[in-house]
């Protein structure tokens, strides 16, 4: 598993999207049992405390101390530093098992074998994640340019698997039919500016360039974006049970 956000914990706890209520809902109401959750990939902690509202018991993974440190605390989450594919969680003891905007840099063939050890015989397995965003016509053309043009070469190969929306990676379930999610924001433009500088390929540029790839594109994003405007973040989401 790589760890490519270490770096910008802070920037990640403040400018990432979340995700709409109505994709928990939907899982709460598959679910058989709210004993135990385990968010792996954790983060800064965001599903973990959503599931928190629900859950007894949390666990929330993740490799990096530094997100860890940006976590925000409830009394039923434990947060602990351990790999996706190996952890030492007993056999058998999670109600649901959700990775949220982490598995494309898993080992997913190991990551799996350990969910089919932790997972219930009756629990749910669930991917979140979410795409690349949406705003006005322009705003658009300048986003394009920026993500394939000037930080193409810059991009992981696992970023395929977001762009392919998590329907190529491999998903050794039972698959459960889900509906379409949006996550829909009212964004100034210095926040749009901040979520733009926590992309891993914007800090790859910018350790090997020694320079800021965002400013290059900042002037003509303030004058399209304007000083407020609606961004639109598809939700990917699959499910599944045991086989």
């Amino acid at each position: 598993m790589k760890d490519n956000f270490s770096s910008q914990a802070e920037e990640y706890y403040r400018f990432r999207p979340k995700y709409p209520g109505g994709v928990y809902d939907f899982m709460t109401t598959r679910l058989k049992c709210f004993d135990n959750a385990w968010d792996c990939g954790t983060g800064n902690g965001q599903v973990a405390v959503e599931l928190s509202k629900f859950f007894t018991s949390i666990e929330a993974t993740d490799i990096s101390s530094k997100q860890l440190k940006n976590a925000v605390l409830r009394q039923n989450i434990n947060y602990s530093i351990q790999p996706a594919e190996k952890t030492d969680f007993p056999d058998d003891h999670f109600d649901l098992i959700i990775t949220a905007q982490a598995i494309h840099w898993f080992d997913f063939d190991n990551f799996y074998a350990e969910v089919k050890r932790c997972l219930k015989p009756d629990g749910l397995f669930a991917i979140l994640g979410y795409g690349l965003f949406s705003s006005n016509p322009v705003t658009n053309q300048i986003i394009d340019h920026f993500y394939n043009n000037i930080l193409g070469p810059f991009w992981d190969p696992e970023r395929k698997y977001l762009e392919e929306h998590y329907r190529n990676i491999p998903f050794p379930f039972l698959e459960l039919s889900t509906p379409h999610f949006q996550q829909k924001y009212e964004w100034n433009i210095d926040h749009l500016l901040g979520y733009l500088r926590t992309w891993s390929a914007v800090m790859h540029y910018s350790r090997q360039k020694h320079s800021d790839p965002v400013s290059l594109i900042e002037k003509d994003l303030r004058k399209a974006f304007g000083k407020k405007n609606e961004v639109i973040f598809p939700i990917l989401f699959r499910l599944g049970r045991l086989t």
